[in-house]
């Protein structure tokens, strides 16, 4: 399986997820539609599913058009099935979407929305998370409660340590100076920064990150309770 990383729009990445013995495709949270035309064109590919986190439209904004041209199929949360555009096959916690080579577990880890769901690749060791956890942070709390979002992230973080997190937006960088001030003695967090940095200057990604970073490094994981994620979560509001 191969995992090509789309910008999109200012700051948002979609994935391609290829199987490379048949060239199929899905596309994980198409925020627009061109870049990830010109890929699969250029490249030959198969764009079979489109997968979709949740219904922002930052998310699902290329749904329609992909749709039309390659007549892929839309799958999204069953609870958001009058939200996200297109969608055909409804998914659920728990579920395990199966088709060809392509085999992903659902969770669904409401907060961000009420009906976020992640696309776990267990057997590759790869989750797309969406909105939910980011690299070094969490998404902001819209639709559902502190509760939900910090029993999420407790979801994800009893996958295993090797697990490549694949999330929503680059938002690496000012994560991490949050978490900089938090946690100011942490120098696995002091190296990991300086990774960061030196993948910005050189203009890449900083996803995926590994599940075991984030436990050891992202603030917000690293939390023990309730009360205090949840002021966390309300200073990075305001940060």
């Amino acid at each position: 399986m191969q995992i090509q990383i789309i910008k999109c729009l200012q700051d948002n990445y979609s994935y391609l997820i290829i199987d490379e013995s048949t060239l199929n495709a899905c596309v994980v949270d198409p925020s627009e539609s061109k870049p990830i035309i010109d890929f699969v064109e250029n490249n030959n590919i198969n764009l079979k599913y489109i997968l979709n986190t949740h219904h922002h439209f930052d998310h699902v904004g290329g749904n329609k058009e992909l749709k039309k041209r390659y007549n892929s199929n839309v799958i999204g949360f069953k609870g958001d099935k009058d939200r996200i555009p297109e969608i055909d096959i409804l998914v659920d916690d728990q579920n395990i979407w199966r088709e060809g080579n392509f085999e992903a577990k659902i969770y669904h880890i409401p907060g961000h929305t009420s009906g976020h769901i992640a696309f776990h690749f267990f057997k590759e060791k790869k989750i797309f998370t969406g909105d939910t956890l980011f690299a070094l942070g969490c998404g902001r709390i819209f639709e559902g409660t502190y509760e939900q979002m910090f029993n999420s992230l407790k979801k994800i973080k009893t996958l295993p340590k090797d697990t490549e997190i694949y999330c929503g937006h680059e938002y690496t960088l000012q994560n991490s100076n949050f978490c900089a001030i938090y946690d100011p003695n942490n120098l696995q967090l002091k190296t990991k920064i300086i990774e960061i940095k030196k993948k910005i200057d050189s203009k890449l990604p900083t996803v995926p990150t590994i599940l075991d970073d984030e436990i050891r490094c992202n603030i917000f994981l690293k939390a023990k309770d309730l009360q205090t994620f949840s002021k966390l979560r309300d200073l990075k509001d305001n940060f």
